[in-house]
């Protein structure tokens, strides 16, 4: 037998292993979020932008976020004596992330601080977090986008708005007279209709009078209800003159449970620290949120701030994994040299890095509009109208090959779940599913083009403030006009007309305000038809070195 070693054998030195980003400020250290939100009017909110990005770079926050989607959400229907309870139990880490959030005004921001430049300060703190975790980005960016419709009903807003504004975190089941702040979520569509909401089956009955404010009773089910903790839900249900708008609270007036049965959790590809489940109404308490009939109508102006977000989220969630990508191949070596320092590496980070710069800029144009409309500026109104869901189709479309990019740059070190990278690329593609996925967006664009043909001339205005400044932006202009005015077959080509608009608004964006070396990489690679069709493809002459270099974190 032979004999045990005296030590435990060293078979080789560990080198060349990247070390972990951790303990950078993901705002001061990116260049392009600290220019936008200066320029978009947010830049009042720099303190609070600073400390957030400090929260998210940090290693907590980070061990926070692996924990609350590695130990997902369990459903518990009954206690143990048998009584149903309803509860869905998160992990601790999931509620530290929650309070972080809260903590930072991620869901309230914009609707605290009246002051021009509100929604953009908000936005700058939703695109942070998205780089921090995204599950919980969802019941954060719920609670944005629901104040506008809920203000419509002072009866009901006067005790809700102050909860759902307010940043202390409590995740307790209780009355919201008893907390101190509140959540809410949205469960609108239904098994048989999915994003056709005219479909839904779900009943409501007037207790007495039949207008907004007053109450009604609910049944029927929902498919889809993310983070089914929340203290109050939007929802639609019919009544005898069509789809109406209802706010259904967790617990009754009197502090009894409200009659919400949560049927089972879904078991999703991603976005697995934040609940979704399916639920269902019997004889349900709410509250009217509008006439009777006027249900979808009333729900717009909260899916349009949602897909706000989406666009800002997804953007965020971008420039998270290009700033792993930066980091790993500024410390990777092959060959000699740094993976970053390869010429076609430096192709591949220089063209995800005016990728992310390009939605960027974008978004946070969009946040100033909607500031603006919301202080009655008609021409931001018509911006934002059709600027909004053409950012969010390319955004949401563009994330899940950007993450697949970023995470390549890995190899396999990168498809190793002790990465940040799998979680990232499984949450690419749920904002564009959410609130409408590809083909409901571009719909959506070509009712707005249709309908309302001055929100088309204020986008072609806006791009219009770069023309002469390069060729390339002002001849996919003129070519997407002259195509817009042919309606023949337009929905046929609706998804190739909507992708051309959010190029031309970014290429005008980064005209104005990139360095040149972003713009014109950006122009030539994107408008003037010599890019390929995967990243790192870009044309011979750019500077990429200086792109690389703008999106760098001092960290990597």
């Amino acid at each position: 037998m032979p004999a045990p070693f005296a030590t435990d054998p060293v078979t080789h030195e560990v080198t060349n292993q990247v070390p972990p980003l951790v303990d950078y400020n993901a705002y001061t250290q990116d260049a392009v979020l600290v220019a936008a939100l200066d320029r978009e009017g947010g830049g009042w909110a720099t303190g609070e932008a600073r400390a957030l990005g400090a929260t998210v770079g940090s290693a907590a926050v980070q061990e926070a976020a692996r924990l609350a989607n590695r130990h997902t959400p369990e459903l518990r229907t009954h206690d143990r004596t048998g009584h149903r309870i309803d509860f869905v139990e998160y992990h601790p880490a999931y509620h530290e992330l929650m309070r972080h959030a809260f903590g930072a005004g991620v869901h309230s921001f914009a609707w605290t601080h009246d002051r021009t430049g509100s929604h953009v300060a908000r936005a700058a703190l939703s695109y942070l977090w998205n780089q921090a975790e995204n599950g919980t980005a969802c019941p954060t960016g719920m609670n944005y986008s629901a104040i506008p419709l809920l203000a419509k009903t002072p009866s009901v807003a006067r005790e809700w708005i102050p909860a759902l504004n307010a940043t202390h975190y409590d995740p307790r089941p209780i009355p919201i007279t008893q907390k101190t702040a509140a959540t809410i979520g949205m469960t609108l569509t239904e098994k048989q209709g999915g994003s056709d909401l005219r479909a839904n089956a779900t009943r409501a009955q007037a207790l007495g009078r039949a207008e907004p404010g007053e109450p009604y009773e609910i049944s029927g089910h929902k498919w889809f209800c993310s983070a089914p903790m929340c203290d109050a839900f939007y929802t639609l249900a019919y009544t005898d003159k069509g789809p109406t708008c209802f706010l259904v609270p967790r617990s009754l007036p009197d502090g009894q449970r409200n009659r919400f049965f949560i049927q089972r959790l879904k078991d999703k590809l991603g976005n697995r620290s934040n609940a979704s489940s399916e639920v269902e109404f019997n004889r349900t308490f709410a509250w009217a949120l509008c006439e009777e009939g006027r249900g979808i109508a009333a729900a717009i102006e909260m899916i349009h701030l949602t897909r706000l977000d989406f666009a800002i989220g997804s953007a965020g969630l971008m420039r998270q994994a290009l700033t792993q990508a930066l980091h790993h191949t500024a410390h990777r070596r092959a060959f000699q040299r740094a993976l970053a320092d390869q010429p076609l590496m430096r192709n591949v980070l220089a063209d995800l890095a005016i990728e992310s710069e390009g939605h960027t800029v974008l978004a946070f144009r969009l946040a100033r509009a909607c500031d603006a409309a919301r202080r009655g500026d008609a021409e931001a109104a018509l911006f934002e109208r059709i600027a909004t869901p053409v950012a969010k189709y390319w955004a949401c479309k563009r994330a899940a090959p950007f993450v697949h990019e970023a995470l390549e740059c890995h190899g396999g070190n990168g498809f190793v779940e002790e990465h940040v990278m799998p979680r990232l690329y499984r949450e690419a593609p749920l904002n564009g599913i959410w609130e409408g996925s590809g083909n409901i967006v571009v719909l959506d664009v070509l009712r707005a083009i249709r309908r309302n043909p001055p929100a088309l001339a204020a986008l072609f205005a806006d791009i219009g403030r770069a023309r002469g400044n390069d060729r390339r932006l002002d001849a996919i202009a003129d070519r997407l006009e002259a195509d817009l005015r042919n309606t023949a077959d337009i929905e046929t080509r609706g998804r190739s007309l909507v992708e051309r608009l959010a190029l031309a608004l970014q290429g005008a964006l980064l005209v104005q305000h990139a360095p040149h070396a972003v713009a014109d990489a950006f122009c030539a690679s994107r408008l003037d038809g010599y890019g390929g069709h995967a990243f790192g493809t870009l044309p011979s002459g750019l500077d990429l070195s200086a792109i690389v270099e703008r999106a760098r974190v001092a960290a990597a």
